[in-house]
């Protein structure tokens, strides 16, 4: 899993229902398992995230609503967290239109195979650069070329069975729980620099709907998590993967990135 752009390009607590009960809920519940041990990679950790892979593999179409929140650490060392959304519409293997959301500003992105268009709303100001012929392509060429990213692109490394294995240091089954009334199975991974949990769908579509990312090589562990609703089955448009400049709007250049 590419989880280190993801805290890049995105901009576990007790539930409240636990804290409102206290003691006796603490009393009341299962003894926490024997800790992990730091190098240890269980199997059934990495069988389900490829299950997950190759379930999104059989999908050529899917539009997922991401609900996001994001920690960015300030000048006095603090997290401040910032809330957002991301919509997804992907037609496989080159064909996309994301919204990103947060803070008041929108961007649009809209890949039809060919080129991408970057649209700002608010200014109307829109820009294109040419494109790769498929979707994980042109991510690349994105965020390499222009520093362009968009939040939780693993989506778009997952569902090629892309999961990292190598750079994993551990991997555990957390266990069973719900996730917005959903039956989920939770899993918890650490590789050097990240921290990174995942909630899968039980059942016989195991689609990400959570993901939690701790970046622990920094001393204020900034925190990313966002919240996915799937539509495996959505009806686009006939001009969803076409940008078309409304009137007025007004072309820039885009410039590559210095790195």
């Amino acid at each position: 899993m590419h989880v280190t752009r993801c805290v890049k390009a995105a901009f576990a607590g007790a539930s409240l229902a636990v804290l409102a009960t206290g003691a006796s809920v603490a009393a009341a519940a299962p003894a926490k398992p024997a800790p992990v041990a730091a190098s240890q990679v269980e199997p059934g950790a990495l069988q389900a995230l490829a299950r997950m892979s190759a379930y999104l593999r059989t999908n050529t179409a899917f539009q997922v609503t991401s609900n996001l929140q994001r920690d960015e650490v300030d000048d006095y060392g603090q997290n401040v967290t910032f809330n957002g959304q991301t919509i997804y519409k992907v037609k496989s293997p080159n064909a996309f239109n994301i919204s990103v959301s947060e803070g008041g500003k929108t961007r649009e992105y809209i890949y039809d195979g060919k080129s991408v268009a970057v649209f700002d709303p608010a200014t109307t100001f829109y820009a294109h650069f040419n494109a790769a012929p498929t979707i994980r392509q042109t991510l690349d060429i994105a965020e390499a070329r222009y520093g362009v990213t968009v939040p939780l692109d693993d989506l778009f490394l997952w569902d090629q069975g892309d999961v990292g294995a190598k750079r994993l240091t551990s991997a555990h089954f957390v266990g069973k729980t719900k996730v917005a009334g959903q039956d989920a199975e939770q899993y918890a991974f650490r590789q050097p620099g990240v921290d990174w949990q995942i909630w899968i769908a039980s059942g016989a579509k195991p689609v990400p709907i959570r993901v939690v990312i701790v970046a622990s090589d920094d001393p204020a562990r900034p925190r990313f998590q966002a919240d996915l609703a799937w539509d495996m089955a959505p009806q686009f448009a006939a001009d969803t993967f076409v940008f078309t400049p409304p009137p007025g709007a007004k072309a820039i250049p885009i410039v590559a990135s210095v790195r």
